[in-house]
């Protein structure tokens, strides 16, 4: 499969002239932000600490509303949809969540079918149980069926919410900060079951939030740029990913380089 989406791909996320602002101190977080998203389209979303990153992953999660602006997902906007029910057709990964640290890899993957933190069993027939078993086996770590979540290493657990976040058979995947603090072969670990679930689930749109190019799956086409709440740069990603846009965006010299479909990044200030 190729990283870009077609142009007749359905839009799976819209936004429109959407601005968030903080009613306490009426601080922007985002400004005015236009963005389309469609299905088979693998996007990174980038910008430094305090862009506004989370709060527009937060947006097209449906976990919070724009202040003013639409937001449109999976077909409903934002304000006229049960939330609730939306929710359970986006997949998300966020090492910030909440699971049993007792809980066996089984349990936290066969959680996202009833999209809850305690497992529901009655919910849980031989066909979902099955489902379970089968997204273990695909991102190679049917060993951790019967592993304490709590004593996997980090590079185990992202995969196991990766599966987690594919019982739901989601249109739209959605991983914050996935890579945070994994070491170097549990990233490339976790990369190579991104690349893979692209290549087998052509219609699956996602987006990552990272700070490190280095983080990218080769699958991914487009990205979008954030500097203090309000887009720099969006579109394809080799438009976008250059050392010019990235050192406007973060504002120091940064050299971008590719090799074999993967980014690198460095500050251009010599050692």
């Amino acid at each position: 499969m190729s990283a870009r989406a077609t142009d007749s791909g359905r839009i799976v996320a819209a936004l429109d002239g959407v601005s968030v602002r903080r009613l306490t101190t009426d601080q922007v977080i985002l400004d005015g932000v236009d963005w389309r998203v469609r299905s088979g389209e693998h996007w990174a979303l980038l910008g430094g600490n305090g862009a506004g990153k989370t709060t527009l992953l937060r947006l097209i999660g449906a976990l919070a509303h724009p202040t003013t602006g639409t937001v449109e997902v999976l077909g409903h906007r934002l304000g006229r949809v049960d939330v609730r029910e939306l929710r359970a057709r986006i997949g998300l990964v966020s090492s910030a969540q909440r699971v049993p640290q007792d809980a066996t890899g089984l349990t936290v993957v066969l959680t996202g079918h009833s999209g809850t933190v305690q497992p529901l069993w009655r919910t849980y027939d031989a066909e979902v149980r099955d489902r379970a078993h089968a997204l273990l086996a695909e991102l190679e770590i049917k060993e951790l069926n019967d592993r304490p979540y709590g004593v996997c290493s980090g590079g185990q657990r992202a995969r196991i919410l990766l599966a987690r976040a594919l019982m739901a058979d989601p249109a739209l995947l959605l991983l914050d900060e996935p890579f945070n603090a994994l070491d170097l072969p549990s990233r490339e670990d976790l990369i190579d079951s991104m690349h893979r679930l692209a290549d087998g689930r052509p219609e699956l749109a996602t987006i990552t939030v990272t700070h490190h190019l280095e983080e990218l799956s080769p699958a991914i086409g487009h990205a979008l740029l954030l500097r203090e709440g309000r887009v720099q740069a969006v579109g394809p990603a080799e438009e976008v990913l250059t050392g010019e846009r990235l050192t406007a965006c973060f504002g120091r010299p940064i050299d971008v380089g590719r090799h074999g479909g993967r980014w690198t990044a460095r500050s251009g200030r010599a050692a």
